[in-house]
């Protein structure tokens, strides 16, 4: 009976996971994921807390704990990356940790009492059981918002004296603005690590933070504290790596720089093993070749992370090959200029620009919509049967084909985030909007 009941709890906790701003669906390999790293009584917590952030008090009153076991079981469940908690305006507040960018990350890169080797297996085995689910319930021809969005290398920019780059399309522009940054071991090269899958010689510690996410890495022993300095001299050398930069979907208050491999990212996988290109938004720039400079001598074929370029015959029956862009999916990151010697790669904008989400508010907001799960973040008490019921409603209405195709579009999208951000001010959370 315990080890049924016992599953039955972590079936809830997959299914509150599951509902948060990124599919989870369950099965056997969630479940060995979830009993492995939460214990019963965390379970029982991120059970109950609210699904947004909430502070201390108001946790306290929905779970019904005693303040003194409230306390320790966050601290724990915080210092093991399931539950994010944020220090703003001179106090915490906490909410679970999505499975992506949360668990996931947040597990694989603990320094303290960690048993990296068996999570790492555990993870790999859910990401690719039953045909890659997570990736094909996240990142389908359908999806229309991301967790992702690819920086080019500015320098890899055509005539970059008089192409315009934004600041939030630039690396060095994103670490400028930062007050607080952080380095932790990139998660997909520690996973890959411990399962035997890393080929490549990249380096762990590189996954760049800002800001309040550089906090709570820091003060969970999830990744250490550097300077300004340091922080651009860890960009420089993945630049010369060849790694791709891929950042958080948002134009301000950007939280995290990845420098991403295409042999273990697990973003880059969802392209390269399963074809969902929607798993990661474009720069808003192109690569194109100069068919005069190639020399034919494939570096950018080996750079490419995600296999866009290969080399076709100059003219038919040629001996000579020159490298071939496939427009369709390059992701304008400018990895293969970085390695080409004849300057005959360079990065170009795109015919159509690029949109981003203005911040993690709206990238949030639009994430959920998406996902079928925006109802949880406007009634986010789990334990009210009113606020249950109007999860129900509100999550039909939204699910209905028309009415979420008609808020993504661009017509009426800028007007629906107006909507919500007007709601949460007038409950008195201005705040999450400049988050």
């Amino acid at each position: 009976m315990g080890h049924l009941a016992g599953k039955q709890l972590y079936k809830k906790l997959g299914s509150k996971v599951d509902n948060l701003t990124i599919r989870v669906p369950w099965n056997d390999a969630l479940y060995s994921v979830l009993k492995t790293l939460f214990s019963e009584q965390e379970a029982d917590v991120v059970i109950k807390m609210p699904y947004g952030l909430s502070d201390f008090n108001k946790i306290k009153k929905i779970t019904k704990y005693n303040e003194s076991s409230l306390r320790n079981i966050l601290d724990q469940l915080c210092s093991k990356g399931l539950v994010i908690d944020i220090y703003l305006h001179n106090k915490y507040y906490y909410m679970p940790s999505p499975f992506i960018i949360g668990i996931f990350e947040f597990t694989m890169m603990r320094t303290k009492n960690t048993d990296s080797k068996t999570w790492a297996k555990l993870l790999t085995e859910y990401f690719h059981s039953d045909n890659g689910i997570f990736f094909s319930s996240n990142f389908n021809d359908e999806t229309k918002s991301t967790l992702f969005r690819t920086l080019p290398h500015e320098e890899t920019v055509k005539n970059l004296d008089y192409t315009e780059i934004l600041d939030y399309e630039k690396a060095a522009s994103i670490i400028k603005k930062s007050d607080k940054f952080s380095i932790g071991n990139c998660s997909c090269r520690h996973e890959k690590f411990h399962t035997d899958e890393k080929k490549c010689d990249f380096p762990l510690d590189t996954c760049s933070s800002f800001g309040y996410a550089a906090d709570f890495l820091i003060r969970n022993n999830m990744a250490k504290e550097v300077s300004k300095t340091e922080m651009l001299e860890n960009m420089a050398r993945s630049k010369e790596l060849g790694l791709v930069f891929i950042a958080d979907n948002v134009k301000n208050n950007i939280t995290f720089i990845c420098h991403c491999c295409g042999c273990c990212c697990n973003v880059l996988t969802g392209l390269n093993k399963y074809g969902y290109f929607n798993a990661l938004l474009t720069s808003n720039f192109i690569a194109t070749i100069d068919k005069d400079l190639c020399n034919g001598c494939r570096k950018c074929v080996e750079a490419c992370p995600i296999n866009a370029i290969e080399m076709h015959e100059e003219s038919p029956g040629s001996k000579k090959k020159k490298a071939v862009i496939d427009d369709s999916i390059c992701l304008g990151c400018g990895v293969c200029s970085l390695k080409c010697k004849t300057d005959a790669l360079k990065l170009i904008p795109r015919k159509e620009k690029i949109i981003y989400p203005e911040t993690t508010f709206e990238r949030i907001i639009l994430q959920c919509l998406d996902r079928g799960t925006l109802q949880n973040q406007i009634f986010d008490n789990p334990q009210s049967k009113t606020q249950a019921f109007m999860r129900v409603f509100t999550g039909a209405f939204l699910k209905l084909p028309a009415i979420k195709k008609s808020l993504m579009s661009d017509i009426l999208k800028s007007r629906f985030l107006k909507v919500m951000e007007t709601g949460v001010k007038l409950q008195g959370k201005s705040w999450i909007t400049k988050i």
